[in-house]
């Protein structure tokens, strides 16, 4: 599972609850944290669209990604920490 849907299914669970939530501070903590998951969720999304154009501007470029190239073509896999 991903961790976009992960978020998501725990911003409906929450609003849910929320949703059918009785007294005012169970029905408003509810919604604190669905609207913090929907914030989780639509960072992951942005980070996605993100790296969707810059792989797509790479690939218009024809620059490979980092992953893309042989360990003998990046200058400094030697010296990462494996």
């Amino acid at each position: 599972m991903s961790m976009l849907i992960f978020y998501r299914e725990q911003e409906a669970q929450q609003q849910g609850e929320a949703d059918a939530a009785v007294l005012d501070n169970v029905r408003e903590r509810c919604q604190r944290a669905a609207d913090a998951w929907r914030v989780l969720a639509d960072r992951i999304e942005r980070a996605d669209t993100m790296r969707a154009t810059r792989v797509a501007e790479n690939a218009a470029l024809m620059i490979p990604d980092a992953d893309e190239l042989p360990d003998d073509e990046f200058p400094l896999a030697a010296a990462r920490p494996a």
